[in-house]
């Protein structure tokens, strides 16, 4: 009994410290249950942890703990209050907005908050019994926003049980989904948008008449099969009480029994190393990492993926969101670009015996021809011809600000190290789909082998090549602010494809740079393999470029510590610092001759 006590105690401060992570607030407060000793707008309350056969709905508690703390996080009470609409139902339906919104912004940021959010969504939604015309217009009107906006997926169970109202609300949101998504992280706008369009379906004013004829229905139900209604609600009573039990409470002797075994696994795969190891300087490859299939992967320009109208276009929202910040990165720039050219400056030795003529002497000889000749002779320099790639992490979490810093980063950075005779070349990583696309679907013909490797179609984007002038590839910076254009990210292979096309180069100097919020993250390859399949090739393939290969790699975490895959990596907390930190790491670079660890 005590041990369980133990449990319960440790899965409520573990879920206060998450919130308190989420929320980005330490003052917030945690209350389980009728637990009243603190409210407030710091605080968040709870449902009760609930034993029942020895289990807990910690499922649920995680979801809600998680959608509270993110709408703490991002929404403004203020704002929300000032476009609440009218009517009771309206209000429902208001809030249930809000809070999809603020989900929306979390989940793009929190791969491990999405699936918490939406598994538990999952289950209550399949054990849905709608006493009323409001719970069907509550839950329908739940459904549809997240399909729009979190891309949940139903299954035709729901859909039926949903279908009457899904019609009704697609032609009510007809050509505003792509607004509301647009105005995702401004909250004024969204908030006024979505009021107007809740106003406009009028349903406090629809649902009293629903109700007379749901009731007029029931009535008669009741009187002529009075038994089988008694019995239906006792399976219903039956069903909602194993509904509750989301899960088993988590066995934390088990756990720490699993998470030493997986430490044991990773041992065990990197002592595979050395036999990577023996097949050469050249071979980059994991012999305990494949692809399902290659087939629908794709290497492709910019330019290709958008015309040149939606490009500028694309590139005019860059400059004009970041106009300051530019300013900022430009003169951090100059400091480099200063650097670079005194270290190519050419310098000479005078006064030699041969060498090429000092014509700056030739006076004097004039006016004593018995004057020696004077040669002189250029110095070496030893500034290298220098290839600089910059391979930015194109995945969903860095939607919004964090993309659009690295794109002007990147552009700007671009455009100095041009002017100092460096080449440089800008790609991105991401896929094609979300959970799996073609690959995914060959693979459930086929089937469904077990563990079938790596199970999404790539897309690796060039967004300017190292022999393309800066003039002729700015706009491409903007593609990385498309709808829809980051997705999964996949960042062992990404960096050996940037390797392969490195290594193809000629300059004696290349330096890699990546830009990242975090490790890699693939839904359709993870649930399909080990946990730490796409992990544990990015350490495997960082470790050969650091060791084996003449490449400088340098990475930059955004928001998240990736000194546990690279050896010199930088975090940093404010997206604002991109421009400096990326600036000063590579001025460091080029000034000392030898690597430096970052710490």
């Amino acid at each position: 009994m005590e041990n369980k006590k133990e449990k319960i105690a440790d899965f409520k401060t573990a879920i206060s410290s998450t919130v308190r992570s989420l929320s980005n607030s330490e003052k917030i407060e945690v209350t389980f249950g009728n637990d009243t000793s603190k409210s407030g707008k710091n605080s968040i309350r709870l449902p009760e942890l609930s034993p029942i056969k020895n289990k807990l709905n910690y499922n649920q508690i995680r979801a809600i703990a998680d959608s509270k703390s993110l709408r703490h996080r991002f929404s403004d009470p203020k704002t929300l209050k000032q476009f609440e609409p009218n009517g009771n139902i309206s209000k429902q339906l208001y809030r249930i907005s809000e809070k999809i919104r603020c989900e929306k912004i979390g989940t793009s940021y929190f791969k491990g908050v999405k699936n918490n959010i939406e598994t538990f969504y999952q289950e209550r939604v399949n054990g849905l019994d709608f006493k009323s015309s409001e719970d069907k217009i509550v839950e329908s009107f739940e459904n549809y926003l997240r399909t729009k906006f979190l891309d949940f997926e139903n299954n035709s169970q729901i859909d039926k049980k949903l279908k009457s109202y899904k019609k009704d609300l697609s032609e009510k949101f007809k050509g505003k989904i792509g607004q509301l998504n647009e105005f995702t992280l401004n909250q004024e706008k969204f908030n006024s948008l979505i009021s107007e369009l809740i106003a406009d379906m009028n349903l406090d004013e629809n649902l009293d008449e629903e109700e007379k004829k749901d009731d007029e229905k029931n009535n008669d139900d009741k009187q002529n099969k009075p038994d089988n209604q008694e019995k239906q609600a006792k399976e219903k009573e039956d069903k909602q009480e194993e509904m509750s039990i989301d899960s088993g409470m988590p066995d934390l002797e088990n756990e720490a029994k699993e998470s030493d075994q997986a430490e044991e696994n990773i041992e065990i795969e990197d002592s595979s190393q050395p036999d990577l190891r023996k097949k050469g300087k050249n071979a980059l490859s994991d012999i305990n990492y494949k692809t399902y299939t290659e087939e629908f992967d794709e290497i492709i320009k910019a330019e290709e993926l958008e015309n040149a109208e939606e490009l500028t276009r694309l590139r005019k929202n860059l400059d004009q969101q970041l106009l300051q910040l530019k300013n900022f990165i430009s003169k951090l720039a100059n400091k480099l670009q200063r650097k670079l050219l005194a270290k190519q400056n050419r310098s000479w030795n005078f006064d030699l015996e041969e060498g090429l003529l000092d014509t700056s002497k030739l006076p004097r000889i004039i006016m004593d021809p018995f004057n020696s000749l004077s040669f002189k002779k250029e110095k070496d320099i030893e500034f290298k011809d220098t290839l600089v790639t910059i391979l930015i992490d194109n995945s969903g979490s860095m939607r919004g600000k964090p993309i659009s810093v690295a794109a002007i980063c990147a552009d700007i950075l671009s455009r100095t190290l041009e002017r100092c005779a460096v080449k440089v070349e800008i790609l991105g990583f991401t896929t094609k789909h979300w959970k799996g696309g073609s690959s995914r679907e060959k693979w459930m013909k086929n089937d469904k082998p077990n563990l079938p490797g790596r199970l999404n179609d790539l897309r690796h984007i060039i967004y300017k090549s190292a022999d393309t002038p800066w003039r002729q590839a700015k706009n491409n910076m903007g593609l990385m602010l498309k709808e829809g254009l980051l997705k999964e990210n996949i960042d062992g292979e990404a960096l050996k494809w940037a390797y392969n096309k490195m290594n193809r180069r000629k300059e004696e100097r290349k330096i890699l740079m990546v830009i990242s919020d975090g490790a890699p993250v693939d839904d359709s390859t993870l649930s399909t393999n080990t946990s730490d399949y796409l992990e544990s090739n990015l350490k495997k393939t960082v470790k050969w470029i650091e060791n084996k290969t003449n490449i400088e790699l340098l990475a930059i975490g955004i928001g998240h510590d990736v000194t546990r895959y690279y050896n010199q990596a930088v975090k940093i907390t404010d997206v604002q610092d991109l421009g400096d930190v990326m600036i000063n790491q590579l001025t460091d670079l080029f000034v000392e001759k030898n690597k430096k660890t970052i710490h």
